[in-house]
């Protein structure tokens, strides 16, 4: 059930500023039992939204392993997004019209920060179960430092402790994209929709791989000389994105994923800023992912005080995180009965 919360204050940023107040949509799903030891929280990734059943079928969801009628589920928009929470679309309370470019810039503590306060409105004393997928996964770590004494169990899903010198190539790629467009920066909903086909564009190269490219759209017809499989399912995916996403709040989430970095502020190295997270912990990687590649989730197991690693066999590359559900639910169940 989509559900919106307020908060009326000021919301300090930690890049400097304020929000005068804080909108946030969620969902949740399921009821909470009496000791409100069933909850489990979901934190989704850069253009998902609330509703964790229609980005992750066949995971959550009646019948599935996040099951509706097993545990209480929230879900919440992340802030700086254009799915109903605080960001470039909402209404800018001093001059009465939307923030569009001028909505300050966030951090995935931000974004954390927002959901301990919908976290508190809910009465959720302790969340059972983390979950975060890729900036999902970024948020669900900073969330287990901010409040280790909320949060039991967390479930990552081919993420990391901080953003990788290749993320922030490939995410400045995708602002370059999205400046280039004349309409950049226009006072209106539908500006740089042409960059933010480019920029899911470029996003794709690297959501997918070489081997599952060239596996599903390769062309048949040697004589073929244009309207390419690839070509068209690029173009697709840019449509698709354009028309359900905003070009404003894509620049901004790139920007707080580049800026994840959870030893920051921390005075202590990345590894040691790791072992302070003593919640089990199940990590996911994904034998293909280019994106946040299995390096990444075995330097956070050999350092987590106590992690168990799946290393998923996968075609579908950083994708494979919401595509296979069916190897990510066996994983996750023989974890969470042991």
């Amino acid at each position: 059930m989509k559900q919106h919360f307020v908060h009326s204050e000021a919301f300090v940023l930690e890049k400097g500023g304020s929000l005068p107040r804080l909108e946030i949509t969620y969902e949740t799903y399921g009821k909470k039992n009496a000791d409100g030891s069933n909850t489990v929280w979901i934190c989704h990734a850069l253009t998902a939204n609330a509703d964790a059943t229609d980005w992750w079928p066949g995971f959550v969801g009646n019948g599935f392993a996040i099951d509706p009628e097993k545990y209480f589920i929230v879900c919440a928009n992340i802030i700086g997004s254009c799915y109903g929470s605080s960001g470039p679309l909402s209404i800018n309370p001093a001059n009465n019209e939307p923030y569009y470019s001028s909505f300050p810039e966030v951090t995935i503590r931000d974004m954390v920060k927002a959901h301990i306060l919908l976290r508190k409105q809910l009465n959720i004393e302790k969340i059972h179960l983390l979950i975060g997928g890729s900036m999902g996964g970024y948020q669900a770590l900073e969330w287990a430092l901010m409040e280790p004494g909320n949060i039991e169990r967390l479930f990552l899903l081919a993420t990391s402790p901080k953003e990788s010198a290749w993320g922030i190539a490939v995410h400045t790629a995708q602002r370059l994209a999205l400046t280039a467009d004349a309409t950049w920066k226009d006072s209106n909903a539908a500006a740089g929709k042409n960059g933010i086909k480019a920029a899911r564009a470029i996003g794709m190269l690297t959501y997918r791989n070489y081997n599952i490219m060239v596996k599903k759209q390769t062309d048949t017809d040697a004589e073929k000389l244009d309207k390419f499989l690839a070509e068209s399912y690029i173009q697709y995916q840019g449509d698709k994105l354009a028309a359900r996403f905003n070009s404003y709040s894509y620049w901004l989430l790139t920007r707080a994923m580049d800026s994840h970095h959870i030893a920051r502020g921390r005075k202590e190295h990345v590894d040691s800023v790791l072992k302070k997270i003593k919640q089990p912990t199940l990590l996911i990687g994904i034998s293909s992912d280019i994106l946040c590649p299995l390096a990444e989730q075995r330097h956070m197991a050999a350092n987590l005080s106590n992690a168990r690693l799946i290393e998923i066999d996968s075609e579908y590359g950083h994708d494979g995180f919401m595509v296979e559900t069916e190897k990510i639910t066996e994983a996750f169940t023989q974890w969470i009965t042991h």
